[in-house]
């Protein structure tokens, strides 16, 4: 009988704020980071799984907490437990009344139980060997439907309707996943286009991006507008008319001040506009797109839970969504999410960068081309080429595609002199950055 003896989480931070990587409107000074969770067995061939919240720095202080108050909710579980009832281990969780109380499934609180439930798939896919983009594959219609909670969604999907998407997909599934593993999962970067970077830098990255194959590259608006008319004229110019370029303004502007601020843009053709205002605002966003149609609208990377998606596609307020890995609760709440997705018929270009989102959500996406939509060429995941090197099974990008990763897992493990080396604030780098602080 093997089970869970320990839940260590490390405070791993990356003092990527020096080159102004990952810097937006909101975010000037981000230092990537992550709240690491190492779910550990007795298992004899030490068997564990690995998880991470993302933050830009001192959230992590925060988030290190509340992945120590579940400890009681795993250490002692049967491993075999969890892994065969996956939507069970996530709902458990998720209604622990005391913790659920300081959402309820929102927040620092469900960002943890999130990263919990995400190491638990990480195992349950190491166990068997696979892939998690192929361990959620080779589940059945109804073993999928049994990892979503469903309450607040059956007014807008059903276990029914959500069944019927699934079993369409079913013959399928051999073929997609032929086609995933031959072709990849096409990308898009926002390397070039992060806001602390001066327009030669920001240029020089489109135009390597083009080189490198991808076909969309996304801008970060939103400070000043004579600024970002610039940016976006330059960085057409750049790429040329037949590459995409989309913007994010991460929650900048009002719903008045998104549609003024959106006109003069509209000549650069936008592949879509994100985050445009707060992502809580359903509504919001639903008048701006209506103003600024036809240039598309998107939002989801901050979502915190599937009922806010719910209510976003019930309202027609987006054209596409984000969906991000560790935002939500985790592998089963995203599931929950493409199939919404999938029932309203609106696309999803996964949110991605930060510390190890890259390699989780890719395997999101490819779940969802074979078991659910069979759809990859009309969207794209996300890459930034930040911090990679730190994993065990990093991102591989060939010609502007993700290629299908192939070792067991949700490609979480970090290596261990990356997390003994970032750790805060006693890691040796960490060392070095207050070092050259006092000089």
């Amino acid at each position: 009988m093997v089970t869970i003896t320990a839940l260590d989480t490390f405070d791993v931070r990356f003092p990527t704020s020096i080159d102004h990587d990952g810097s937006d409107a909101m975010n000037p000074d981000p230092d990537y980071s992550a709240a690491y969770v190492v779910m550990r067995t007795d298992s004899p061939d030490g068997l564990s799984g690995y998880g991470l919240v993302f933050t830009i720095g001192r959230g992590n202080d925060v988030q290190t907490a509340a992945l120590a108050a579940l400890e009681p909710r795993v250490i002692g579980r049967r491993v075999e437990d969890i892994v065969e009832r996956l939507g069970d281990f996530a709902r458990q969780l998720n209604g622990d009344s005391q913790l659920r109380w300081l959402g309820p499934e929102k927040g620092v609180m469900h960002m943890a139980i999130g990263a919990v439930i995400n190491a638990a798939w990480d195992l349950a896919a190491r166990r068997a060997g696979k892939p998690l983009w192929r361990f959620i594959a080779d589940m059945t219609p109804e073993q999928i439907v049994d990892q979503v909670d469903f309450r607040y969604l059956t007014d807008a999907l059903t276990p029914h309707r959500a069944l019927e998407i699934l079993r369409a997909a079913e013959p399928h599934k051999k073929l997609r996943i032929a086609q995933l593993e031959a072709e990849g999962y096409p990308a898009y970067t926002t390397s070039p286009g992060w806001l602390g970077y001066t327009d030669e830098k920001m240029q020089r990255l489109a135009r390597q991006a083009v080189d490198d194959g991808f076909r969309t590259i996304k801008l970060k608006v939103g400070l000043h507008l004579e600024d970002d008319i610039r940016r976006c004229r330059l960085a057409r110019a750049t790429v040329g008319p037949d590459i995409a370029i989309a913007v994010d303004a991460n929650q900048r502007w009002d719903v008045g001040s998104a549609i003024e601020w959106l006109k003069p843009l509209e000549s650069v053709g936008l592949a879509w506009v994100e985050e445009p205002t707060s992502p809580d605002d359903v509504l919001g966003h639903a008048a701006i797109r209506r103003a600024v149609a036809p240039t598309p609208i998107s939002t989801g990377e901050h979502g915190q839970n599937r009922v806010l998606f719910k209510q976003l596609l019930q309202a027609g307020a987006v054209d596409l969504i984000q969906i991000d890995a560790a935002r939500v609760g985790g592998v089963n709440e995203n599931l929950a999410i493409l199939l919404l997705a999938a029932h309203f018929g609106v696309r999803v270009f996964p949110h991605a960068g930060g510390v190890g989102l890259c390699e989780l959500v890719q395997h999101l996406a490819m779940a969802d081309f074979v078991a659910i939509t069979g759809k990859k060429e009309d969207r794209a995941i996300e890459f930034v080429d930040h911090l990679h090197e730190h994993f065990v099974d990093p991102v591989r990008i060939v010609k502007g595609r993700y290629v299908a990763p192939t070792a067991p897992g949700f490609s979480a493990q970090m290596h261990p002199a990356s997390i003994r080396d970032h750790l805060y604030p006693d890691g040796i780098v960490w060392q070095g950055v207050a070092m050259a602080a006092d000089r």
